[in-house]
């Protein structure tokens, strides 16, 4: 079972910036390079894709944050982490940030990251963004 989690989150003033991570350990999986994507979830709204990366690497962002996050990933023995780099947030940035991971078997016809919630079958617990005006 992949398992996944977040941490970084908090609270920061409108135009403040944010790094949130997502530590999927080797030993919770067998597979290579798993397709990974960060998701958000607002009070009262439903979970959006915010950005997304395949297993070549091949990245996708959300309209709304282009040109102010960005997505990585890093990955070694140990460990698979995924990063999103958050800059110039806006208070509707606000929400639960949530880590997505599929495996290689299911993504591998992914042309380039995936932003819908429903193609990935593994989940972090979520990680709150705060930013205030």
């Amino acid at each position: 079972q992949v398992q996944l989690v977040e941490s970084g989150g908090g609270s920061v003033r409108a135009g403040g910036s944010l790094r949130l991570s997502c530590v999927v350990p080797k030993y919770t999986h067998t597979h290579s390079s798993l397709c990974m994507g960060w998701f958000r979830q607002a009070p009262g709204k439903k979970r959006e894709g915010v950005a997304a990366i395949d297993s070549v690497g091949s990245i996708r962002y959300e309209d709304h944050v282009k040109g102010r996050f960005s997505i990585s990933v890093s990955r070694d023995n140990v460990k698979d982490t995924l990063y999103l780099q958050m800059n110039l947030l806006k208070p509707e940035d606000t929400g639960m940030y949530y880590c997505a991971a599929e495996t290689p078997i299911a993504c591998g016809s992914w042309s380039g990251g995936s932003l819908s919630d429903y193609e990935y079958d593994y989940w972090g617990r979520g990680i709150q963004v705060t930013v205030s005006s």
